[in-house]
């Protein structure tokens, strides 16, 4: 008996192809199938460019309300009720474009107050509610 003893660590000579074969196969079917699909054109009608500029309303001038130290409101620097504010809230949610509602508190303001008037503002459709920060010296 004839053996022969080809297992002293030489390399592979065969190199196994089918599975390159069917990887390259199933490349070439989806390149076939996409290049079509790619070629295929869709005519839009883009809208023309125009030269005119829109013009933009100037925002309203925001309601600028200050509130001291022991809880006094002040609209735009003139004391208010909490009540006549709740009616230019009112007036004001109305407006389009709708002013901003710009609350300057001072660091010693009782929360409640301000809850009060952020909530009337919110109750009366002012949807624009901003704070204003104190001036640092």
């Amino acid at each position: 008996m004839a053996f022969s003893n080809n297992s002293g660590g030489g390399a592979m000579a065969d190199i196994n192809v089918t599975p390159l074969v069917d990887v390259m196969l199933v490349l070439l079917i989806i390149f076939m199938i996409t290049v079509p699909i790619m070629s295929h054109k869709i005519m839009i009608d883009l809208p023309q460019k125009t030269n005119n500029p829109v013009d933009q309303p100037d925002p309203p001038k925001p309601l600028e309300i200050s509130i001291n130290r022991d809880g006094t409101l002040f609209l735009d620097g003139q004391p208010i009720q909490l009540e006549v504010l709740e009616a230019q809230f009112a007036v004001d949610s109305r407006k389009d474009p709708q002013p901003m509602v710009q609350i300057k508190a001072d660091p010693y303001t009782q929360y409640e107050v301000l809850a009060d008037l952020m909530g009337s503002a919110k109750n009366n459709g002012m949807a624009k509610i901003g704070f204003e920060a104190p001036v640092s010296q």
